[in-house]
Order: structure tokens, then C-alpha cells, then sequence
């Protein structure tokens, strides 16, 4: 079977009002918003073809524009940063088959290898959505704020929960993923899941991808050793600075 690899384009939606952080996307960190940091990491990777903001706040925009970042501007009433990466992606007027990756706007520490593992598999036209996976310990395992996730031996998605799964009726006997809240979609596949209702699972367990699994679009889950650490909170930063600090050179923005 002929493959082929599909222009793969990034956005990283940014919101101003989140509840915990107010403004969270112009937060400082070395003297640069976050959203600046995210934008220089994702644009490091070779397999995008252009990295773009998408906002609904003027704020936002402006402080893009005077650092060169491309912008576009939304509308204000999505109810996820999913939504409003398929705004953008329809404004940009990306093909069915192109891949648009919904990169968290709360994550300056980007590793843009990791963004090259998700668009990987999309050689493969049968793989319509992809996320990142890794194994966890048992702390994070026990967390409802770590969502862990079950998959086929064909790395398809089975479940995510905020519970530990699987369940080991034998002590140690289980390996626990977790998954880390980042995906790419065929464009045709994203514009079908924000015209979806909430699902009943979704709307249990409050995690949006259980809305494509409830409605039968399979999700290829990756594997990785990349690390996430996104900004919740204020406190956040910190640790960030932190990670910047020990970082070589090169590896920076």
C-alpha cells in the first residue's frame, strides 16, 4: 500500500479568562509571554508546515502581532480549546485530509519531537486522530487530575478515566499509562467531532475525548518518553523557570 505524509498544520488556542488563571497566556516567563515560548517550541519542529495563535482576546492578539506571531482571531463563545481550533483551522481553509494538531497553549516547555511522534502514524490513511501516551508511577496512577487510558494491542484507545485502569486483581501485576492531552486530527475528523454532542461518558468523566470513542472514531495512541509539565496555576511558573534554567542552549526558544 502507497503512503504518504499530510501537511500537518499547529494551533495553539489561547484563552484569556481561564478560571485558575486569569490572562494564563501572557503570563511572564523570562521575559516573554507563555504563549511566545509554546509558538518558538512548535515551530522547531520539522513537520509542521506553519504553527499559528488562535484567541479570542484582543490582548492576546496585539502581544502576538508585536512579536511576529501569527494570530487569528475567534469567536468568543467556544465551549473548548477544540472548538476553537477547528474555527481557525476553517479560517485557514485546511483540506479534509491535512492534519491539525491542537497544541496546549499552557505547556512553554514543549518538546517538538513529541509533535513529530503524533504525526507519524497519519502516513497510515486509515489513522484519523492521534494522542500521547506514557507510563506513569503509582502516585500519578492514583491522581483523577492524571487521566489514564487503555488501549489494543493495535494502540487503539480502548477507555480514559480519571480512575486507574486497568484494575490488577494481583498486585503489581498491571503497567498504568497516562495520557497526556494533546491531538491531531485529520481536518475532516475534527470538523466531524465539534459538530458531536457531548456523550454520556464524556459528560461523566469530563474528558472530551470520550466523546470520539462513544461515537466509534478510533484513536491511535502514542507512545512516548517526553514529560509534560503544563502551567495550572500561578505557582507553576516556578518550576518552569526552573526547568529553563538547566536546559542546554539550544534546546530553548
Amino acid at each position: 500500500m502507497k503512503t504518504h505524509q499530510p501537511i500537518c498544520h499547529g494551533i495553539i488556542p489561547a484563552r484569556y479568562r481561564s478560571r485558575r488563571f486569569p490572562g494564563k497566556p501572557l503570563a511572564d516567563i523570562a521575559g516573554k509571554p507563555m504563549f511566545w515560548h509554546v509558538y518558538q517550541r512548535a515551530k522547531k519542529c520539522p513537520d509542521l508546515s506553519a504553527v499559528y495563535i488562535a484567541t479570542d482576546d484582543a490582548r492576546i492578539a496585539d502581544a502576538a502581532e508585536r512579536l511576529d506571531v501569527p494570530v487569528l482571531l475567534t469567536r468568543s463563545d467556544h465551549p473548548s480549546g477544540t472548538d476553537r481550533v477547528f474555527e481557525a483551522a476553517a479560517c485557514l481553509e485546511v483540506p479534509p485530509d491535512d492534519v491539525v494538531i491542537n497544541i496546549q497553549g499552557d505547556e512553554p516547555l514543549l518538546e517538538p519531537l513529541l509533535l513529530s511522534q503524533l504525526i507519524r502514524p497519519f502516513s497510515d490513511p486509515k489513522v484519523s486522530v492521534t494522542t500521547p501516551i506514557r507510563r506513569i508511577d503509582a502516585e500519578n496512577a492514583d491522581n483523577p487530575d492524571r487521566v489514564k487510558v487503555v488501549f489494543s494491542c493495535q494502540n487503539r484507545a480502548l477507555y480514559f478515566s480519571r480512575a486507574r485502569i486497568p484494575f490488577a486483581r494481583e498486585s503489581g501485576a498491571e503497567t498504568v499509562y497516562g495520557h497526556i492531552g494533546m491531538y491531531a486530527f485529520r481536518m475532516a475528523v475534527l470538523q466531524q467531532f465539534v459538530r458531536l454532542a457531548p456523550g454520556r461518558l464524556e459528560t461523566i468523566e469530563k474528558l472530551e475525548q470520550l466523546r470520539l470513542l462513544e461515537n466509534h472514531i478510533p484513536i491511535h495512541v502514542v507512545m512516548t518518553d517526553y514529560e509534560s509539565l503544563s502551567v495550572d496555576r500561578p505557582a507553576d511558573l516556578a518550576a518552569v523557570l526552573r526547568h529553563m534554567t538547566h536546559q542546554s542552549p539550544e534546546s530553548r526558544p
